[in-house]
């Protein structure tokens, strides 16, 4: 690396130490950027997507980043802060144009210069692709009033959009899609109430995922918890939603693809009860669980999406749900026990805090334990009829375009291709008294559980790792989807996690055609707690 401008004013052996992480950097060499940081708990890292507290965060980000674009260093400022402690401010300027800057603190330990705290402000980005497909500002003008007026929208890629394709997450299925000659009902109703077409959105392929990654396009960011997963399949949307690029995300929820990714990235998330919004222009995994969702970022936007979609006004082909949604829920309760034996220690733990503030309010709400049965039972059943359709709306394609798919997707379709009819007319026999007995327990309450098992894992985990966390989310999101009612994860929780402070939600479930009023229950939920700040949400509650 050539003398850097203004190097002449750092210390001979900082500024050697500089250039070695630099030349690190462009390198993408681990082992030296992970040497460069000071170890220990003190140590920190920022840039736009959030701060990383401890050596081992920064590490474990790190890992998932891969090496920067081609740069140099134009220009470097050195300020002694004091004996043996320095700050370093420098220009990068990239091959392809646009100028960075980072911001780092070193000092001296036992002899060595090492960096303790850093700061990132990258080069402009036009648009980030692995949050979108394609962008606007915006896409597509909503009408100029209404309800919604003012909001945009970032539509998961399985809805048609006029003179558009739908692309599923998968370039090659893109190349070969033809563009849509109208536009999907649920995105109508959006633009009818005033909001815009902000852009297309990432989703996992087919979104036959709940982790959020995509090996094609990237994983998008998660804005809550930089370096961990951002749930999917609605990953694009939530993280659009979580970034401010957009307030309102039109997503689908067939196994919890609206409530993983708002639990993960601490956002409001409804899974409408199945067969209520359209699905027509919406391209289906497995329609027996299929359906529309919202992610937003506090409860009131979401709360106004619901009212307007779900209205005599909103929809033109959504029968209005007024009538049971327009009376409220009951302030009562039921937490199924077999479901929180699933959850992680840190997580559990948690939800008993927030038990515990909301026992602790003057009106506080009845709350009972209650049975659901073995929730191997639900997922067996679930996974069995969902690949059963998935392969019949997908399998030809796959068969005809061998290595189009990603490992993790590919796994799951080989898996779906060897169902028989015999597994699937079995599976189905099991889910009807399944969803009866959910039913059942929202007759007189709403189910109370935690979204997820715990935070969002780390992009780095393992594949055992990644399976473990997906069985172990679908059996608290299956429930739902088999029984056909509405779910709402709400930012309730906070747990630990070696990324810092991660969101949780919590789930509410209640009866079919409630949904207006199960937003209107979640936000009364989370003003009873917000006082409390072990439990303190990690968004909006208005």
């Amino acid at each position: 690396m050539t003398e850097i401008p203004g190097a002449d004013s750092v210390p001979a052996e900082l500024y050697q130490a500089f250039t070695r992480y630099e030349a690190a950097v462009v390198a993408n060499d681990l082992d030296h950027l992970d040497a460069a940081f000071a170890p220990g708990e003190a140590t920190m890292r920022g840039d736009a997507a959030g701060l990383l507290v401890g050596h081992e965060a920064i590490s474990a980000f790190r890992g998932t980043r891969g090496g920067v674009a081609p740069r140099v260093i134009e220009r470097v400022e050195h300020r002694a802060l004091g004996p043996d402690v320095a700050l370093l401010v420098s220009v990068s300027r990239y091959d392809a144009g646009g100028t960075g800057l980072q911001t780092q603190v070193w000092q001296r330990v036992e002899g060595t210069w090492l960096i303790t705290a850093a700061h990132v402000t990258p080069r402009a980005a036009a648009l980030d692709r692995r949050i979108w497909r394609t962008v606007g500002d915006p896409l597509y003008q909503g009408a100029w009033e209404g309800p919604l007026a003012g909001l945009t929208v970032a539509v998961k890629d399985l809805f048609a959009i006029k003179g558009y394709r739908i692309g599923a997450g998968n370039p090659t299925y893109l190349d070969g899609a033809r563009p849509e000659p109208s536009t999907a009902p649920a995105v109508s109703d959006l633009l009818r109430g005033g909001a815009s077409l902000r852009g297309i959105a990432r989703t996992d392929e087919f979104a036959y995922s709940v982790a959020g990654d995509n090996p094609h396009y990237g994983t998008p960011p998660n804005e809550a918890l930089p370096g961990a997963l951002p749930g999917g399949s609605s990953s694009g949307p939530a993280s659009a939603v979580a970034t401010g690029q957009a307030e309102i995300g039109l997503a689908t929820d067939t196994a919890g693809s609206v409530r993983v990714p708002a639990s993960y990235q601490g956002l409001w998330g409804l899974r409408t009860t199945h067969g209520l919004v359209p699905r027509q222009g919406m391209l289906p995994l497995a329609q027996s669980f299929d359906t529309v969702g919202w992610l937003t970022r506090d409860g009131g936007t979401l709360q106004r999406v619901a009212d307007w979609c779900l209205s005599y006004d909103g929809s033109e082909s959504t029968e209005s749900v007024y009538g049971a949604s327009d009376q409220d829920l009951p302030w009562r309760f039921a937490v199924p026990t077999e479901l929180l034996a699933v959850v992680e220690a840190d997580t559990r733990a948690a939800f008993d805090r927030f038990l515990a503030a909301l026992a602790g309010r003057p009106d506080a709400p009845r709350v009972d334990q209650v049975s659901i049965g073995d929730p191997e039972e639900f997922l067996a059943a679930f996974r069995t009829v969902q690949a059963a359709e998935a392969w019949r709306n997908d399998g030809p394609w796959v068969r005809e375009h061998p290595g189009a798919l990603g490992p993790a997707v590919a796994e799951r379709f080989r898996s779906a291709a060897r169902m028989t009819d015999e597994d699937e007319a079995a599976a189905r026999a099991a889910l009807a008294p399944l969803g009866d007995r959910v039913r059942r327990l929202v007759g007189d309450a709403v189910l109370l559980l935690p979204t997820a098992p715990g935070p969002a894992p780390l992009r780095t985990s393992g594949g055992e790792r990644v399976d473990a966390v997906r069985t172990a989310t679908l059996q608290l999101t299956t429930p739902a989807a088999v029984a056909g009612l509405p779910a709402l994860s709400a930012p309730l929780l906070t747990v630990g996690s070696l990324l810092g402070p991660a969101p949780v939600g919590v789930c509410l479930v209640s009866s079919a055609d409630t949904d207006i009023a199960l937003v209107r229950l979640a936000r009364r939920l989370a003003r009873a707690v917000a006082p409390d700040h072990a439990t303190a949400p990690t968004g909006g509650t208005t």
